[in-house]
């Protein structure tokens, strides 16, 4: 007889899941081995990280689904309100449900008992499950997110897990005494001051001037308004919300497309969510080119200073993050030049463009979030034909 974890495989094979993001919870401890073995995996530092990168394979043509505990929620509901809801994407989520049932960790319970009215004050689809026969509501989870394009959560109570029999976590846990791993740091850290000459919009505009069939990912805000009014094309896909992800969604295309992939990245945004430069180091994908926009300033939101401005080096943080291909420019021919020699090596690359402050009065994009997804996604689909 399968266990409740063999069954949860079995039904993500059935609906055709080809993505796994995870992070780990004790209760499914024996779940996420078996995950490991049956499907590409994705091991997340931070749950909005798993949104993003979902996003993205999910507009490459994927079907993916994350599997995290419950208090991750807390961390995603912002990034599923402003991506997937108004973006119209789907992403299955099952979630440990903790601080409900035999807890004994007394600061899961806050949140734990009041997800319920939490995901159904913020709109959120979700669906209880308690005992290991209800576990077949998983596949309407599955069939609900996919079939009317939203996210939908399955809360799975620890019961479901309490007498089963699978074992699959001692068989691939850490060992006892595990080996020192060694490790190797690669820096080349040239002690050059480069003055910010050009705009934010220059940039932008320098690298839309090389675009060919590439595939483009663009922070929020004015940057986005900039890219449209620079070069708009169907394969760029514009954020409106869910700030910090547009590198994560990135790593999402890039993984499931051939394609290279640009995500034009801002420094609040790498800064506010620095995670995702150590997941996509670690999964390195060699079409993928992210354009650091460094002004030193939140410059959608009146230009307040950034961190980066005084007191640390995008470039080097991406280094130490485990990206290997770098460079730090200020002017436009060498922007021009630096994307070039990365997008003919087809290696993972992080291009840091030193910027002045300051905006362009680019117009507001004349298309909703989901004419943007459905634009883009659609001319994906056109180029694998």
């Amino acid at each position: 007889m399968a266990s409740p974890e063999e069954k949860v495989i079995e039904i993500m094979k059935k609906e055709g899941i080809d993505l796994a993001a995870t992070l780990p919870c004790d209760r499914i401890k024996n779940l996420l081995p078996l995950v490991s073995e049956n499907f590409p995996e994705m091991t997340l530092t931070r749950e909005e990280n798993g949104v993003g990168i979902c996003a993205g394979a999910y507009l490459a043509g994927g079907k993916p689904m994350m599997l995290i505990q419950s208090t991750g929620l807390g961390n995603m509901i912002n990034a599923l309100e402003s991506l997937n809801v108004i973006c119209k994407i789907p992403l299955p989520v099952l979630t440990s449900w903790r601080g409900v049932y035999k807890e004994g960790i007394e600061a899961q319970i806050p949140l734990g008992v009041h997800l319920p009215d939490i995901l159904k004050g913020a709109g959120l689809e979700y669906t209880i499950i308690e005992e290991t026969e209800q576990l077949p509501l998983l596949e309407n989870v599955i069939r609900d997110a996919f079939d009317n394009l939203r996210p939908h959560i399955a809360l799975v109570s620890p019961k479901v897990w309490e007498k089963s029999g699978c074992c699959a976590w001692e068989a691939t846990g850490m060992p006892e005494k595990p080996e020192v791993m060694e490790r190797t740091c690669r820096f080349n850290i040239i002690g050059e001051t480069l003055k910010p000459v050009m705009l934010r919009n220059d940039a932008i505009c320098a690298v839309a001037s090389q675009l060919e069939e590439e595939i483009t990912v663009t922070n929020l805000g004015v940057p986005c308004k900039e890219l449209y009014a620079c070069k708009d094309r169907d394969l760029n896909f514009y954020m409106f919300g869910s700030m910090g992800l547009v590198s994560s969604i990135g790593l999402g295309l890039a993984l499931r497309s051939e394609k290279t992939v640009v995500s034009f990245d801002g420094d609040g945004s790498l800064l506010m969510n620095p995670n995702a430069l150590l997941e996509i180091a670690k999964e390195a994908p060699k079409n993928l080119i992210i354009i650091g926009l460094d002004n030193g300033a939140y410059g959608s939101t009146g230009s307040q200073e950034t961190c980066a401005l005084r007191y640390i080096d995008l470039e080097i943080f991406a280094n130490a993050c485990g990206i290997q291909n770098t460079a730090k420019v200020n002017t436009k021919e060498e922007l021009i030049e630096t994307f070039r020699k990365f997008r003919a090596m087809k290696e993972l690359s992080f291009i840091h463009v030193i910027l002045k402050p300051g905006n362009t009065k680019a117009p507001n994009i004349p298309l909703s979030p989901e004419e943007v997804t459905k634009r883009f996604k659609k001319a994906l689909e056109t180029e694998k034909l």
